[in-house]
């Protein structure tokens, strides 16, 4: 009868660790089940980007298309979904506003990145923040108030309005120039950013002892449009050099103005040291009559090599400058990786250094340097971020700008709007 008990005891005691024993199987199928489901939603995922159009600026519309062929079309299995927004943006804000919203209603959007912050940003990322809260909203060179834009998105990028408004003057006089023109229109000095860089370049020009001119210049977006602005442009720079001398530094606020600007200052004299958005291709292809290959676009350094040799053989060397790498393209890729690093790894913790390393994958071999956005009454903006490249002057080099310390009063400097 023990012997008995004991064989049904020992019986009930295997069976008993056997089925402990399966437990264990479901248990880890339901980990890997899952980590399987984690990774697919760190993976399978959309970034929106928003761009202007070609015509509007050609760096934007490109720098889509490089983080398309890098990251792949969300409709062909890939990441990304590109917008691009009406050229007459200001006079058709309510579409640009609903574009942009209706990235929102994809399920699988986690980032939008906006590549040039027009008005009508702000309006539209508080839309979008009111219906899926659990998008990253980043935007570059924001024409809105940088302070309110930072309200509602997780990213803003400028290019540092401070800094390049005492360098950007600074490296005028350093290169011979004794006077600087800066030429804009009221639409963009009503911009914060602009507006308070103009002011920064008009006491930097008189604490070197320079002469400040400012000059107005017509509205590519006002009834003479695009090819009204540049005809003005090319007709009056070589009467301003003709009146103020050879010595005087060019700046201009709007990007299609540029290219009447550097065709003249190659052909009359004065200097140039970059553009508002600075690129090798911004002005400098149309202006000197440059062509790229197939295999050039995109390739930042053979970019820059042939426009160098381009503005040397037109006289330009030593007066002449830009950015190594377009800020406009460089801003998409940049913002773009930050995105895609934040939304697989969950950190959505955003520091200036994690900004610029994210630039720095854009743009190997440059040099970047920035700051915290500060608000007028000096308190640092934690998501709002200026940025700058060093400045590349033709037939020179690098001019180390990114190591110049820029004296501290000028970031006290607020615009006049």
């Amino acid at each position: 009868m023990k012997r008995i008990l004991f064989s049904i005891l020992a019986i009930f005691m295997f069976v008993l660790v056997a089925a402990c024993g399966k437990k264990e199987a479901p248990t880890e199928d339901a980990n890997a089940q899952k980590e399987g489901t984690a990774t697919e939603v760190t993976q399978n995922y959309h970034i929106g980007v928003v761009t202007t159009s070609v015509s509007q600026s050609e760096d934007n519309a490109r720098g889509a298309e490089a983080v398309v062929k890098q990251y792949g079309a969300s409709n062909e299995g890939g990441k990304i979904t590109v917008v691009t927004i009406p050229d007459n943006f200001m006079q058709e804000q309510e579409t640009t506003i609903s574009q942009m919203v209706s990235l929102a209603d994809d399920p699988e959007m986690k980032a939008i990145v906006v590549a040039e912050g027009i008005p009508g940003t702000y309006p539209a990322f508080k839309a979008i923040r009111e219906k899926r809260p659990d998008i990253l909203l980043f935007v570059n060179n924001t024409h809105e108030d940088p302070v309110q834009v930072s309200t509602v998105a997780d990213v803003v990028v400028n290019s540092d309005s401070v800094a390049r408004g005492y360098l950007i003057v600074k490296t005028a006089h350093d290169l011979g120039a004794t006077k600087f023109m800066h030429i804009s229109f009221p639409r963009h000095l009503s911009y914060e950013t602009i507006s308070r860089r103009r002011a920064i370049m008009e006491q930097t020009a008189k604490d070197l002892g320079m002469e400040y001119i400012e000059m107005s210049a017509p509205d590519p977006l006002s009834d003479v449009g695009v090819p009204g602005a540049q005809q003005f442009i090319l007709e009056q720079v070589p009467n301003w050099i003709a009146k103020y001398g050879k010595d005087i530094a060019f700046f201009a606020t709007n990007d299609a103005q540029t290219e009447p600007l550097l065709k003249q200052i190659a052909a009359n004299g004065g200097y140039f040291i970059e553009a508002d958005l600075p690129s090798p291709t911004m002005g400098y292809p149309g202006a000197l009559g440059i062509e790229f290959t197939d295999d050039e676009k995109g390739n930042w350094p053979k970019i820059l090599e042939k426009v160098e040799k381009a503005v040397v053989e037109a006289g330009g060397s030593g007066r002449m400058g830009t950015w190594a790498y377009s800020y406009n393209f460089s801003g998409i890729e940049g913002l773009t990786d930050l995105a895609v690093k934040s939304i697989e790894s969950g950190d959505k913790d955003f520091t200036l250094e994690k900004v610029l390393a994210s630039l720095d994958t854009a743009t190997p071999g440059s040099k970047w340097n920035g700051s915290l956005m500060k608000d007028n009454n000096g308190v640092e903006i934690k998501n709002s971020f200026f940025v700058y490249q060093d400045t590349y002057v033709f037939g020179k080099g690098y001019m180390g700008v990114t190591s110049v310390e820029v004296p501290e009063k000028y970031g006290k400097i607020s615009g006049n709007k």
